[in-house]
C-alpha cells in the first residue's frame, strides 16, 4: 500500500487526495467499477437487472444469518446465502414452471422479509443500516486485497470464457447447437454476479448496487456499434463515473455510492439522447 500512497501523492497533488481513507476509496473505485462495467454487459443482454437487484436486497438475509450464527463479519454468511439463492433461482427457472421474473420475485421478497424480521428483532436494525447506503470511505487495505483477487478472477473469466458467456446471453439455442454447455456457463456467470455483488454491498449499498451494475452497460449499449466497443465503453463509463462520483461526494459530504449512481444516470440520459437523435435523423 505504501507504493500506492506515494503514487497518489505524486500523480494527484490535491488536498482531498492526501487523506489515507480517500486513497483507499480511490483504489476501491478502480477495483470495483471495472468489474461492474464488464459483468453489466451480459446482465443487460440477459435482462437480469431484476436478478441483480434481488441479490442486493437479499443480502440483508445473509447479514441476518451471520448474526444468528454468531459471525463477527457477515460477509461470509452473505456470500453463502447469495450463492445458495442464485443456485435455487436458476434450478427453479430451468424447470420452466414459472417465468424468470416470477421466480426471482418470490425468492427475493421472501428472503428480504426474513432478513428484516431477524435484524429488526428487539430494535436491532439500526446498526446494520450502513449496508443500505454503503460506505466506500470506510474501505480497508484488507478489503482492497479481497477486491483485487475478485477483479483478477473476473478478468481471467472474461479472457477465457467471454465468447461462451456472451453467446449464451444472446442466443442459448444457438450456443447449445455449437456445443456450448449452456447451463454450466449460466451457473458460472450467475455465481460470479452473486459473489461480486455480495463483496461490494458493504461499500456500495443494497439499495443502489444493481444500478451501478446496470447503468454503465445500458449507457454503453445506447451508442456502441459492436461487442468490443460495447464492453470497453461500459468499463470506461463505470470507471470515469466512479472516480468523478467519489470526488464530488467528498466535497458535497454525500454518500459516495449514491453520487456515483446519479452520475451514471446522467451519462445514461446523455447517451439515450444521442441514440434518439441518431434514430430521428434517419
Amino acid at each position: 500500500m505504501a507504493f500506492w500512497y506515494q503514487l497518489i501523492d505524486y500523480l494527484i497533488p490535491f488536498e482531498w487526495a492526501s487523506y489515507t481513507f480517500m486513497k483507499n476509496a480511490l483504489l476501491g473505485v478502480l477495483l470495483v467499477t471495472p468489474m461492474f462495467g464488464l459483468l453489466g454487459t451480459v446482465v443487460v443482454n440477459n435482462k437480469m437487472a431484476f436478478f441483480s437487484d434481488a441479490l442486493g436486497h437479499s443480502a440483508l438475509t445473509g447479514i441476518a444469518l451471520g448474526v444468528v450464527w454468531g459471525m463477527g463479519d457477515p460477509i461470509w454468511s452473505m456470500l453463502i446465502f447469495s450463492i445458495a439463492l442464485s443456485i435455487a433461482i436458476i434450478k427453479v427457472k430451468n424447470v420452466h414452471t414459472a417465468s424468470m421474473d416470477t421466480v426471482i420475485g418470490v425468492f427475493s421478497s421472501t428472503a428480504v422479509a426474513l432478513g428484516i424480521v431477524i435484524l429488526s428483532y428487539k430494535g436491532g436494525f439500526a446498526k446494520y443500516s450502513t449496508y443500505l447506503i454503503g460506505d466506500l470511505l470506510s474501505i480497508t487495505p484488507q478489503d482492497l486485497g479481497l477486491l483485487s483477487i475478485s477483479l483478477m478472477g473476473v478478468i481471467l473469466l472474461w479472457i477465457g470464457a467471454f465468447n461462451q458467456i456472451f453467446l449464451v446471453s444472446l442466443n442459448p439455442s444457438l450456443a447449445k447447437s455449437r456445443g456450448v454447455l449452456v447451463h454450466f456457463w449460466e451457473y458460472v456467470f450467475t455465481l460470479t454476479i452473486a459473489i461480486i455483488v455480495t463483496l461490494s454491498i458493504k461499500w456500495v449499498g443494497t439499495m443502489i448496487i444493481s444500478s451501478m451494475l446496470i447503468l454503465p452497460a445500458a449507457a454503453s449499449r445506447n451508442i456502441a456499434y459492436n461487442v468490443k466497443g460495447y464492453t470497453l465503453l461500459s468499463v470506461v463509463i463505470a470507471i470515469s463515473s466512479g472516480l468523478s462520483g467519489l470526488i464530488i461526494s467528498y466535497f458535497l459530504g454525500a454518500a459516495t455510492g449514491a453520487t456515483i449512481v446519479l452520475i451514471l444516470g446522467i451519462v445514461f440520459a446523455i447517451t439515450y439522447l444521442i441514440k434518439l437523435k441518431f434514430y430521428l435523423a434517419k
